[in-house]
């Protein structure tokens, strides 16, 4: 192999989301001429000898869509056809690749501008190569299909002809080189299946699960039941006697103190083996400080502080008391959600190998390799750059998979026994009892209207999980949450309750409990004024304006809102009456999230108390470009189906003692499919904006517009999830 480092470097620095880089190295590696080898462009692309054009998926698959979203990306710019182009899973390496991670729907703002500029920068230097063979201008070039044509000689020549020539070429300045028009787009904007798709249908091995280095070991964990306890001692000698068993390790998840255990390892020959020998294993654990914690205790503290004033200012504007004092109508009323787990259908899971040299290398389905590298080798005293991270395909994350505490735990394991590759399975029981908890939440709502109807102040004391002054890890709420920035008279409060619960992210994180409050609570105040919650909405948005955002957010746009209220209105043939048909019932919801504004029509019948959901109207504005509709159409109608069993289907986690008391699918069902819509209808508003994603955004309005349909079907007004008539 031949290679080249061009002088200079060009390096696009994205600002579109809070200021994150990502970085594309113009590095260039041709093949040499006359041998069959690949030719490397960058750190994406390679194209063979017969044309075919390998590019790299950076970010980890998810089941959003990105292995096939950021090569078409790539693909377009590079100017190749999708039938030339093979997709391989970049292992984690964010100095080459940029970040890489899943979460927050932010790989579409992320890469729309840097991944199109890597594509259209090595097309660039492909055609420049073509222009120096032929001593042509490269204006009069054109490309595609992977090859460069000169209409007036009527010569072409495929890029991987061009190589040896390309190696020459000085790299282009990205930030100026020349982008398509969405006109022109052949690939972006195209429906095209997932890349893993026939291998799944096939059963290939992809996931986490799935991985098998040769001479792997299997590891089942006991786990202190109480979360944060520690182990206190253990004695392994009847489990050491078990068939199969070769190692019982104390492991660590990196929740605890340095120098403690919560866990305890036992690794040998078969997973079924360890998993049976854990109940021979006597174990001690320390949970003292830990074992008081309840569901009973948290809604008896969370009542108790409603009836105080709130412990900290969230947002305050003008006096809400004042405010409501003067109003013509006020309306009250407590909303409450409560803590649910993930339930990812393919259970935590790592595999790691402690090499001879003290380097680790791990598969895995992380959806935060860069967060995990660094949390893994805080714990074994690493340095992070003497890892390996394998990125496989996830089955499910939700949010999971953004912490590390499996990956840490396998490899505590792989680094008692280096030389042998061990997986670290969670059974389901695990899994749901050591999950990283979406949080429970209390709001009492007040809100005020005038005498014409209008939506005037606003009072919110939102009890959530926390200590000293502070809210957990997404127990937090925006202070810019609507209608809050655009009413005179606002006081919105925060008190707090201690848990010993881990919690983290769920898909649509905070948005999706405080849609359900917040436009649930509006619909109430719509009732109170005389009208509808569309209309009330679209009255208290005003005209179009950016409102400021928190820091590292983006503005929320009004006009943009009323955009896809409007939309979902008129496409669903919203009237704002009450249905007419007993037993009918039709709800609205609204939110923006994600950079995603999206407003979703409910239509759903109630039967001897049983709630079914007969169609779902769902419009969406997520800026300019639908990058990949097929992908897209399956995001929104499973974000529908998500936010449907988040607010009907999944049952509270339920603690006792300070241990959570589910065990598997049957205390914590998932949606069944005569539980989904019959049709989820699709609509999109088309804005003048860059685009951005779409793996949450959908989620957060179809759950306070079914309980907006409850009330509209029975007259009942359900304020706390899960929603049920029972």
């Amino acid at each position: 192999m031949t290679a080249a480092t061009v002088s200079r470097r060009s390096f696009l620095a994205a600002s579109l989301a809070g200021g994150v880089a990502l970085t594309f190295e113009a590095r260039l590696a041709f093949a040499a001429p006359g041998k069959a080898e690949p030719a490397m462009l960058g750190a994406f692309i390679t194209i063979a000898p017969d044309n075919t054009v390998t590019i790299l998926a950076k970010n980890p698959e998810i089941g959003q869509g990105v292995k096939t979203m950021l090569p078409m990306l790539i693909a377009e710019e590079l100017d190749v056809a999708w039938s030339q182009v093979k997709i391989r899973q970049a292992d984690d390496n964010a100095d080459k690749y940029g970040p890489q991670f899943a979460g927050g729907s932010m790989t579409t703002p992320l890469n729309w501008l840097p991944a199109r500029q890597a594509g259209a920068g090595a097309r660039a230097m492909l055609v420049a190569a073509a222009a120096q063979q032929w001593g042509v201008p490269a204006a009069s070039l054109t490309t595609g299909e992977g090859a460069v044509r000169h209409a007036a000689s009527g010569r072409s020549i495929t890029y991987a002809a061009l190589a040896p020539v390309a190696v020459k070429m000085a790299a282009p300045d990205l930030d100026k080189v020349a982008l398509k028009s969405p006109k022109d787009f052949k690939i972006v904007g195209k429906a095209m299946k997932g890349v893993d798709t026939p291998a799944i249908v096939r059963g290939e091995p992809l996931f986490g699960i799935d991985a098998h280095p040769q001479g792997m070991l299997y590891a089942a964990m006991v786990k202190c039941p109480v979360i944060s306890g520690t182990l206190k001692s253990f004695d392994d000698a009847a489990v050491r006697r078990e068939k199969g068993v070769l190692a019982v390790v104390p492991i660590t998840d990196g929740e605890i103190p340095a120098g403690k255990h919560n866990a305890v390892a036992i690794v040998g020959d078969s997973w079924w083996r360890v998993h049976k020998a854990r109940e021979k294993l006597a174990v001690q654990w320390d949970t003292s400080g830990f074992d008081g914690f309840s569901t009973d205790g948290y809604a008896a503290e969370a009542k108790a502080l409603l009836e105080k004033s709130p412990a900290a200012d969230l947002f305050r504007a003008g006096n809400a008391d004042a405010a409501l004092a003067k109003a013509a109508k006020v309306v009250t009323a407590d909303y409450a959600y409560p803590f649910l787990a993930h339930a990812t259908l393919e259970p935590q899971n790592c595999t790691a190998l402690w090499h001879a040299d003290g380097k680790l290398e791990i598969w895995a389905p992380t959806q935060d390799p860069a967060t995990a590298r660094g949390d893994i080798a805080k714990v074994l005293g690493i340095e992070p750059g003497s890892m390996t991270i394998h990125m496989t395909r996830i089955g499910g994350g939700f949010g999971r998979r953004l912490m590390s505490d499996f990956m840490i735990l396998t490899a505590c394991i792989a680094k008692a026994l280096p030389g042998r590759p061990v997986k670290l399975l969670y059974d389901r029981t695990d899994d749901l009892r050591n999950d990283y908890f979406r949080p429970a939440g209390w709001h009492r709502m007040t809100a005020g209207v005038d005498a014409s109807g209008a939506l005037v102040a606003l009072k919110d004391h939102f009890i959530t999980f926390g200590a000293s002054g502070k809210p957990m890890r997404a127990a937090e709420m925006r202070a810019t949450e609507f209608p809050a920035p655009v009413l005179p008279d606002v006081q919105m409060g925060m008190s707090f309750i201690k848990t010993n619960l881990t919690t983290g992210w769920l898909r649509a994180p905070t948005s999706n409990a405080v849609a359900f409050v917040f436009q649930g609570f509006l619909d109430e105040v719509a009732e109170a004024a005389g009208t509808d919650l569309p209309s009330l909405m679209v009255k208290t948005l005003g005209a179009p304006k950016q409102l400021p955002p928190e820091p590292d957010d983006t503005p929320f746009d009004t006009g943009r809102a009323r955009g896809v209220i409007e939309a979902a209105c008129k496409f669903a043939g919203w009237t704002g009456k009450r249905s007419a048909v007993p037993g009918k019932g039709r709800g609205f919801g609204f939110y923006f999230s994600h950079r995603g504004y999206f407003a979703e029509v409910v239509d759903l019948s109630v039967s001897d108390g049983a709630i079914t959901i007969d169609k779902v109207w769902v419009a969406g504005d997520i800026g300019s470009q639908v990058i990949n509709p097929l992908n897209a159409e399956h995001q929104m109608q499973g974000a529908v189906i998500d936010g449907i069993a988040q607010a009907m289907v999944w049952q509270p986690i339920e603690q006792k003692a300070g241990a959570v008391t589910q065990e598997n699918f049957g205390d914590f069902p998932l949606i069944r499919i005569n539980q989904t819509p019959g049709e989820v209808a699709i609509t999109w508003v088309v804005t003048d904006n860059p685009p951005t994603g779409l793996g949450e955004p959908t989620l957060p309005p179809v759950i306070p517009a079914i309980a907006n349909a409850i009330k509209d079907a029975t007259g009942k007004r359900l304020r706390s999830l899960p929603l049920s008539l029972a």
